[in-house]
C-alpha cells in the first residue's frame, strides 16, 4: 500500500503506538489522518500534530463506531486504511490463586475493546471497501495473542481472539482486494506497559512506539500479514508448535518467576 493521499483512521490515538502511527502516516504522505480516542483532549492534540481531525469515540460501542465512521466517510472521504489500535490490558492476577479471577464485567470490557472494536470497524467498512475495489485494515493485537499472557488471562485470551479475527478477515476478503496486517509486539514503551512494572513482556527488551510504528508501516507497504517488532516471538511461536507440552511447562516456569517477584514486592 502506498500511503500518499490516503485517508487513514487510527484508534487509540491519544498516546503510545496510536499517536506514533498518526505521526508516521503523516510523515509518509497520508492525505488525511483521523485520530480517534476515548480521551477527546488527547486525540485533539494528536490531530493537531498531523493537521488531521479528531474524534472522541468508545470503540467498543457499535453505535458510536458506526456514527464516527459514517461521519468520516461523509465529511472527509472514503477510508483507505483503518488502524484499529485501541486496546486495554485488563486486570492483573493478584495472587495466582485462580486464573479466572476477573469479573464478568472486566471480561466484557476487554472483549468489547480488544476484539469487538475490530469487528465493528469491519462490519461497517467491508461492504464499502468491496464496492470501492479494496481497502486496508491494520489491527494492533500483541505477542500475547500468539503466545499468551502470564498474569492476565483476560488480556491473553482477548488478544488471541483479535488475532483470530484478523486472520478470518484476511482470508475472507483477500479476493475482494482487502488486505490486513496484524501487529503483535512484546514490550513497548507506552503508558500501558509502564503501569505494569513486572510485566513479562519486558523480557526481550522495550521498543519505542516510534520503532513499532515504523515496522508496522513497512509491513503495510509490503502487504504482509504479521508484524513482529520483537523477532524473538517467531521462535517462541515455533517452540509452541513443535512441543506444546514443553511450551506449557515453560510458561508455568515463567509464571513461577513472575509470582515470586510479586511476592517479594
Amino acid at each position: 500500500m502506498d500511503f500518499a493521499g490516503k485517508i487513514c483512521v487510527v484508534t487509540g490515538a491519544a498516546q503510545g503506538i496510536g499517536r506514533a502511527l498518526c505521526l508516521a502516516l503523516h510523515k509518509a504522505g497520508a492525505g488525511h489522518v483521523v485520530a480517534v480516542d476515548l480521551n477527546a483532549e488527547k486525540a485533539a492534540e494528536t490531530a493537531e500534530m498531523v493537521g488531521g481531525t479528531a474524534f472522541a469515540c468508545d470503540v467498543g460501542d457499535q453505535s458510536q463506531m458506526d456514527g464516527m465512521l459514517e461521519k468520516i466517510e461523509t465529511d472527509i472521504g472514503p477510508i483507505d486504511l483503518m488502524c484499529s489500535n485501541a486496546g486495554i490490558l485488563g486486570p492483573l492476577d493478584p495472587d495466582f490463586s485462580n486464573i479466572a479471577f476477573a469479573s464478568t464485567d472486566a471480561w466484557n470490557k476487554a472483549w468489547a475493546v480488544n476484539v469487538m472494536s475490530h469487528v465493528h470497524a469491519a462490519r461497517f467498512l467491508v461492504p464499502r471497501m468491496k464496492t470501492r475495489g479494496g481497502g486496508y485494515f491494520m489491527h494492533t493485537a500483541s505477542a500475547a495473542g500468539l503466545l499468551n499472557q502470564v498474569g492476565s488471562a483476560v488480556y491473553g485470551v482477548t488478544k488471541h481472539a483479535a488475532v483470530g479475527f484478523a486472520e478470518a478477515l484476511a482470508f475472507g476478503h483477500k479476493d475482494d482486494g482487502i488486505r490486513v496486517t496484524v501487529l503483535c509486539p512484546q514490550g513497548v514503551d507506552t503508558p500501558m506497559l509502564r503501569g505494569s512494572e513486572d510485566n513479562p513482556a519486558k523480557a526481550d527488551g522495550i521498543l519505542s512506539a516510534e520503532e513499532v510504528a515504523k515496522a508496522t508501516l513497512q509491513a503495510i507497504r509490503d502487504e504482509r500479514f504479521l508484524v513482529l517488532p520483537h523477532p524473538e516471538v517467531a521462535q517462541y511461536m515455533q517452540n509452541k508448535v513443535d512441543n506444546y507440552d514443553k511450551w506449557v511447562g515453560g510458561m508455568a516456569k515463567l509464571q513461577r518467576i513472575y509470582k515470586a517477584a510479586n511476592d517479594k514486592g
